[in-house]
């Protein structure tokens, strides 16, 4: 069970973050970057599975900038909410708050991965483009990577998609994977979203998959950085 603390970006902006630790000495870091639905369960879960692989972890509140303390569900009204807070996202102040969570995780160990997902899987790449010093970073089904596929990462990077995903072409990954040919890419049979699929679902038996490669994508990345 993780604990909730804040965070301070370069410009002054507070927001707030769920860690989640081991005992003892951790592994490394990883900076978990949350979907449009916020630090919600599902973010939570993911920070502590990280924990009982060895590792802190620590999602910061992204939405905090404008909604804070923001998290949602998944019904048709609650996604309808989240989209709609797309059009306040500033993605130079996401790099600030990416930052200071990264600083905040080197308190406790200096090598620091990003993990997102959605929109935070954009941002992983984002980030992996313009923030030196990470071990790597791990994208599941980011949207908006094709566009900012011309910039080369300073760090490894893996990249999950689902091949039935309806918000992310065939077209866009191709597009990713002819500009980024060092990056490693996985495709799925599941559609958007499927690391929250629920246990025994299909989903999950492709999260799963994905969530093996990415510790072992996370483990030689850190044993490289040694």
């Amino acid at each position: 069970m993780g604990t909730m603390l804040r965070l301070r970006a370069a410009d002054g902006h507070e927001l707030g973050a769920y860690r989640a630790a081991p005992q003892g000495t951790p592994r490394g870091g990883i900076v978990v970057l949350q979907e449009i639905f916020g630090v919600n369960a599902h973010i939570r879960g993911v920070c502590d599975a990280f924990a009982a692989e060895g590792y802190v972890a620590i999602a910061p509140a992204l939405f905090d900038r404008f909604a804070r303390d923001f998290e949602s569900g998944y019904s048709p009204e609650e996604i309808a909410t989240a989209l709609a807070y797309l059009k306040s996202l500033d993605w130079d102040a996401l790099m600030l708050d990416t930052r200071a969570a990264i600083d905040r995780v080197r308190e406790e160990t200096q090598a620091v991965s990003l993990v997102g997902f959605c929109l935070g899987g954009s941002l992983a790449f984002l980030a992996a483009t313009r923030l030196d010093g990470l071990d790597a970073a791990v994208c599941y089904y980011g949207g908006m990577i094709a566009k900012f596929a011309e910039a080369k990462p300073l760090c490894p990077v893996m990249m999950h998609f689902g091949e039935t995903d309806t918000s992310i072409p065939m077209s866009n990954v191709e597009t990713v994977r002819a500009k980024r040919p060092e990056a490693v890419i996985h495709l799925y049979p599941a559609g958007h979203g499927f690391n929250r699929g629920a246990p025994g679902t299909p989903d999950a038996a492709q999260a799963a998959i994905a969530w093996e490669r990415s510790l072992r994508f996370l483990a030689e990345a850190g044993s490289a950085r040694r």
